[in-house]
């Protein structure tokens, strides 16, 4: 299915909004809760799955829904359509601070992987699927690595980070990123997990016991501050007889 051509405009700076711009009969699809605010004339409707495909039966609808439970995400999305006759606008926030990222993925071959929460928003068509580590080691030290979201589709996409976000581009090189760090990259890197140097280093370098190791040929997203981080240290700072007795 091809995707709708939706046009867009960021917002802000720290707590970007994307606002879409939508033809007649244009929808896009979203994670629930992200929308902040719309024209007259956009109807939403809650439905299993992204609409990908339409041809799809109940059924498979359901696998696909069961594998967004395993990430945490709702089975869940939110379509929105233009109804009206002219061009009408929907706009979405990030949940936390941070960036706003668009990919139009005929521009990265059809497809990215990203972290399990980094999907906010994209064009009726884009297929939203889960991905799974190909290395054993990712999957039992990578944490946020271990389930990953494939995003497949010829239209735009749009992911959330926390902090600044820097774009890399890898040509057959390799970089060690703490895996919380990670927003997403395209299909031609390599993802694997690698201790984090000598056992001193690991247990109090600061710097986590596993790093993740990215290595080949293609564009990586890295945040400055993953939403876990940013929690830790909140959680850290409440004093311990609140947080007993919350």
């Amino acid at each position: 299915m091809n995707a709708h051509e939706i046009d867009y405009t960021l917002h802000g700076d720290d707590m970007q909004m994307v606002e879409i711009e939508l033809d007649p009969q244009e929808t896009v699809i979203a994670e629930a809760g992200a929308m902040n605010w719309m024209d007259t004339q956009i109807s939403f409707e809650t439905k299993m799955g992204d609409g990908s495909e339409p041809d799809k039966g109940f059924f498979g609808k359901l696998v696909s829904a069961g594998k967004r439970a395993l990430t945490g995400e709702s089975v869940f999305m939110t379509h929105f359509t233009n109804i009206g006759n002219g061009k009408r606008k929907v706009c979405f926030s990030a949940p936390y601070p941070g960036k706003i990222i668009p990919i139009d993925l005929a521009d990265v071959n059809g497809e990215i992987l990203c972290q399990k929460d980094a999907f906010l928003c994209a064009a009726l068509g884009t297929k939203l699927d889960i991905a799974f580590t190909k290395r054993l080691g990712a999957g039992f030290f990578g944490k946020e690595g271990f389930i990953l979201q494939h995003i497949q589709g010829n239209g735009k996409a749009f992911l959330h980070a926390g902090g600044t976000v820097i774009k890399r581009e890898l040509n057959n090189e390799t970089v060690l990123v703490d895996t919380g760090c990670v927003v997403g990259f395209t299909a031609g890197i390599d993802y694997d997990i690698q201790r984090a140097g000598n056992m001193k280093s690991m247990f109090f370098g600061g710097e986590g016991l596993f790093l993740a190791t990215l290595s080949g040929t293609g564009t990586i997203f890295l945040q400055s501050l993953p939403f876990s981080r940013l929690a830790n240290r909140i959680i850290q700072e409440v004093p311990v007889q609140t947080r007993d007795n919350g």
